[in-house]
């Protein structure tokens, strides 16, 4: 009776394609589990007994991976169709996306920011709430954020916050070109006079003006004064009209934001309130939705009024595009990716091995080459970087007695301090990293001449060299100079003024070619015994 039920099934014309998705497949390969009697019976009787990974087994090696694949596919689907379901149900119980920015604006934060406010635009959020908090950052990444912000389709709040939170300089700008500008108590911004890349002290900023400072036109005013540097007035003024276009464009206080470049000033958050630098001050996302409801802002569509009041809030967490851009774009470990790479190839192309140090040094290279073109450098700088890299190598690959060493650290430590400038926030190198590896670059040149030295005065061990002295033993004697000896497990032609027999010890002399010339070795005196 258990056996019928297969006969039944395929009497009946019953379908696989309800039991197993390769049921199709299944059919194709039916010919692997037949008996000659009854074909469907054995078929299906050997899927229902065994299952399909049995019947799977039993299939032509192309049929399996075609029936491997077409599973990868479906789950996929299902995965992506699960996906999608919770992706759209997260559009619908969060229309409020928050994007937390906490430390210096450079090219991972404004790709981060950049492409979380495009996915927000495609969802249909309602709103976009940056909660900043930076010290500055890099012009380009600044620019690159605020042009997004200009011509995005969802209204952008900039939220500085947590209280103690700052927005100095390019957070300032950020704060400005958004369409509500918000600040959590006890929280400052202002301070967004731009500074150069180079050495301290060379292209500074404007300085603040001299004197009291004024109110109103007078202080604008006294904060108009030249720089003595054409380079630093030339960024200052671009940076003072930059400021004031967004100041214009939101309606907030442009004399200020002015005043914020010219002079480097700064505001708390409640004195940006009374002086229309922005428009609400809330301790939590919760009470900036409350605030900012109702109030109308302008988009590139038109202008619309926010009813943000109540509604719910996610945070969208960095991916791992971020968070790498993150550690390749310091400075200081990008710095570092350089060094390892330079060793690695030097230590692969002096000694090959099994190509790991070789495989390391290159990708480490061209990370920290990545990083650096990520970042604003100064190419003096870089070019005494690299100069200094190649003399500490020269001087480990051809020792001369620490020149080329103690040069290579001198360039080493000039060319890293020039490369990033201090004066900006987050974008510049330690002199106690600078000192370590130009320290560690020196201990592999002592290293590297100690073992030199210790080589040199080493006995030569390989070549024609080797073979001056060595013992041996003759193992046949021939006319015509055909005498052969086996010297340091090798057998050698020899040849020797003096008469030679089979088993006798020789000593090499010379070698002339592939012929030994030798000696008979002295016979070692046997002790004699004590006589009676």
């Amino acid at each position: 009776m258990r056996m019928g039920k297969p006969r039944r099934i395929a009497q009946q014309g019953t379908s696989y394609a309800g039991i197993h998705p390769l049921a199709s497949l299944l059919e194709s390969g039916r010919a692997t589990c037949r008996k000659p009697s009854d074909e469907n019976y054995a078929r299906e009787s050997c899927f229902l007994r065994h299952g399909p990974d049995s019947m799977l087994a039993r299939l032509p090696s192309t049929h399996r991976l075609a029936a491997w694949l077409m599973t990868c596919c479906l789950l996929l689907l299902a995965g992506g169709g699960r996906a999608a379901v919770s992706a759209d149900s997260a559009a619908v119980s969060a229309p409020v996306v928050l994007l937390k920015l906490q430390d210096a604006i450079g090219p991972a934060s404004a790709d981060h920011f950049v492409r979380a406010l495009d996915k927000a635009q495609k969802a249909g959020k309602v709103l976009v709430v940056l909660e900043l908090d930076t010290p500055g950052g890099l012009d380009g990444s600044m620019r690159e954020m605020i042009q997004a912000i200009l011509a995005s389709s969802v209204p952008v709040v900039t939220w500085v916050a947590p209280s103690g939170a700052r927005a100095a300089s390019a957070g300032t700008y950020i704060l400005y070109a958004s369409h509500v500008a918000a600040m959590a108590p006890s929280t400052t911004l202002g301070a967004a006079t731009p500074v150069a890349i180079g050495l301290p002290g060379i292209g500074a900023g404007a300085q603040p003006a001299s004197g009291s400072a004024g109110t109103g036109a007078s202080g604008a005013a006294g904060g108009a004064e030249a720089p003595h540097d054409v380079m630093a007035a030339k960024r200052v003024h671009d940076a003072a009209a930059y400021i004031r276009g967004l100041a214009q464009l939101r309606g907030r206080n442009a004399e200020w934001a002015e005043r914020a470049v010219r002079e480097a000033v700064s505001l708390t958050a409640q004195e940006a309130l009374q002086q229309d630098v922005i428009d609400v001050v809330a301790a939590d996302v919760p009470e900036l939705l409350a605030k900012i409801d109702g109030r109308r802002v302008r988009l590139p569509a038109g202008e619309v009024t926010l009813a943000t009041r109540g509604l719910a809030w996610e945070q969208v967490v960095p991916d791992w595009r971020h968070r790498l851009l993150s550690v390749i774009a310091n400075p200081s470990f990008a710095l570092i990716l350089m060094m390892i790479g330079v060793y690695g190839l030097l230590f692969e192309f002096s000694s090959p091995s099994f190509g790991v140090a070789g495989v390391v040094g290159a990708i480490c290279l061209f990370l920290g080459l990545f990083a650096l073109q990520l970042l604003p450098i100064n190419y003096a700088g870089l070019g005494l970087l690299l100069v200094g890299i190649a003399l500490m190598a020269a001087e480990v690959v051809t020792p001369t007695f620490g020149a080329l060493g103690i040069g290579g650290v001198v360039a080493f430590v000039a060319g890293g301090i020039m490369l990033f400038d201090d004066d900006m926030p987050g974008f510049g190198v330690p002199l106690g990293l600078l000192i370590g590896l130009a320290g560690f670059s020196l201990l592999l040149i002592v290293a590297g001449g100690g073992m030199a030295l210790k080589a040199r005065r080493r006995p030569v061990s390989t070549g024609r060299e080797q073979m001056t002295g060595a013992s041996g033993v003759i193992l046949s004697a021939g006319a015509e100079g055909e005498t052969w000896a086996h010297v340091r497990g090798e057998r050698w032609r020899v040849r020797s003024t003096a008469p030679l027999t089979a088993g006798q010890t020789v000593r090499v002399v010379s070698m002339h070619g592939l012929t030994l010339d030798v000696i008979p070795a002295p016979e070692t005196p046997q002790p004699q015994g004590a006589t009676s």
